[in-house]
């Protein structure tokens, strides 16, 4: 099959338009502009009159985030070189494909407000994200250097001194960027709990405390921005080390004997365990809670797919120094960081408070985060083309060479964040809005843990759809740029991304 970028724009604007059929886009809350006045005071004016309470969870932040990359780290290092083995790929597909929020959820019920529960959210999913890329780093590795062993060494030989070796690099760099995202991950776990930095801004939020609110939110990201600059690897064993102290002083409330076999108890359909109608439970879940939520993630997703299109198509110039100027390239690339550096859920959870309980706050969120990453890539690989002498400036120089050339890597790098917006748009149900996510998070509550495991796995059925049409259509776009940056948001571009799931959640 042949696609060019005008078949694929014709297809993102009818998906969004049968998207905006269904969606619920109405604004039930207060005045925005006065909650958006109260905000911008807060920001103008943080409150920063507990320090105590903002370290202990800055660190408790940072300690999650380190023990749950290097436990997903470890794993994944392990399972990379049997990737191409079919139960092994099938494992990391399906540990991936839930939320870091939906593991959480679920673990809640075995390990309760623990700190293993933070770790083993966020490592699960992270295990089977690395066990993909560093299979692909593996089978990327020069052949030359292996056909220089003696013929007689053994393939755990050629693995541990040569093709581990030679990708040390790109594992170190993309280990780095995964931390960047662990650390999202883990303030944004608070949301259930977890006393990390998105338990205090919750908390903050939902009393109107909104200068507290502000400084909670400065904390992250003076632990976020510098990142590269602070993590150094030869201290990386000491972080972990402290991480693993620090948790296990953490006092948390124990479950109680008996939790993972009432678990375990529960997972079994309620018809077999107590003999309830088939029909009847069937109806409640798939009818019920499964379709009207998959319906809703759906047409969510392909909604803020195309609103990060358009920002990304309208935003990347603004990094561009000959489109825009230095000091305006400067300003611009600020702000696409602040924006690719706020987690989504927080993003949205905050436009919440401003429009009112509907799906838009979630669609501005999902786009304004994914449309900053996909124009932070682009602009990066426009400072990297040569440019005629006598090339014009301005919106002339973005219209006619700069957007024609990146076309193929825009239209490839959209689709590849396919995926990441749909997984993003399912856990958005914990705010209230109806995705499958919302009754996840209900039956859980419920103890209806049979209910809650089928939404999950319809959940990864989803996902599973939409990575193989992403795949087949990436297979069939024709000429498009090669772009290949480690860090920024994973080995992303048209043959990293057409290959590497999910860098980011």
């Amino acid at each position: 099959m042949s696609l060019s970028g005008r078949h694929l724009f014709f297809a993102l604007v009818a998906s969004c338009c049968i998207g905006l059929w269904f969606a619920d886009l109405s604004s039930g809350g207060p005045d925005p502009w006065l909650t958006l006045k109260r905000i911008g005071q807060g920001i103008l004016m943080p409150d920063f009159s507990d320090p105590m309470m903002l370290l202990n969870a800055a660190g408790l932040t940072l300690a999650l985030a380190f023990c749950g990359v290097a436990f997903g780290a470890v794993i994944g290092l392990l399972l990379a070189p049997f990737y191409r083995i079919r139960w092994v790929r099938s494992l990391c597909i399906a540990v991936r494909a839930l939320h870091e929020i939906f593991w959480a959820l679920m673990l809640l019920n075995i390990t309760g407000l623990s700190p293993l529960t933070g770790v083993l959210a966020i490592g699960l999913p992270y295990a089977g994200i690395f066990a993909k890329v560093f299979s692909e780093y593996l089978d990327e590795t020069d052949a030359r250097a292996e056909a220089a062993l003696p013929f007689v060494a053994s393939n755990l030989v050629r693995l541990l001194w040569v093709r581990v070796p030679a990708c040390l690099p790109q594992i170190a760099i993309y280990s780095l960027y995964r931390l960047e995202c662990g650390i999202r991950s883990s303030a944004v776990l608070g949301f259930i709990g977890l006393p990390t930095l998105g338990f205090h801004l919750e908390s903050y939020f939902k009393q109107a405390h909104y200068p507290e609110a502000a400084a909670v939110f400065i904390v992250f990201l003076a632990l976020i921005l510098p990142l590269r600059h602070w993590v150094r690897w030869p201290l990386v064993p000491v972080f972990i080390a402290a991480s693993i102290w620090a948790l296990a002083r953490l006092p948390f409330p124990p479950m109680g004997q008996g939790a993972a076999l009432r678990f375990l108890h529960d997972l079994v359909p309620a018809p077999i365990r107590t003999g309830a109608d088939w029909g009847t439970w069937l109806d409640k879940v798939l009818i019920d809670q499964a379709m009207p939520g998959s319906i809703a993630t759906l047409s969510l997703s392909q909604i803020a797919l195309t609103g990060a299109a358009l920002l990304a198509a309208l935003s990347f110039p603004l990094i561009v120094p000959r489109v825009v100027g230095r000091i305006g390239a400067a300003i611009g690339h600020g702000a696409l960081v602040l924006l690719r550096s706020t987690p989504e859920y927080m993003l949205a959870f905050v436009l919440l408070q401003i429009f009112g309980p509907s799906m838009l706050p979630a669609i501005l969120a999902l786009a304004l985060h994914n449309g900053a990453i996909i124009a932070h890539l682009l602009g990066r690989q426009s400072a990297s083309m040569s440019v005629r002498p006598d090339a014009s400036t301005g919106l002339t120089f973005w219209g006619w060479e700069l957007f024609p050339r990146l076309s193929g890597t825009f239209w490839a790098l959209c689709l590849y964040r396919w995926e990441i917006i749909l997984r993003e748009t399912a856990i958005m149900g914990l705010l209230g809005i109806g995705t499958l996510g919302f009754y996840v998070q209900m039956n859980l509550q419920q103890l209806r843990i049979d209910r809650a495991l089928i939404l999950l796995l319809a959940t990864i059925l989803l996902t599973a759809m939409i990575d193989a049409l992403s795949r087949y259509l990436r297979r069939g776009m024709q000429n498009a740029p090669t772009l290949r940056i480690e860090g920024s948001r994973g080995p992303t571009g048209n043959n990293a991304a057409l290959k590497t799931p999910d860098p980011c959640r």
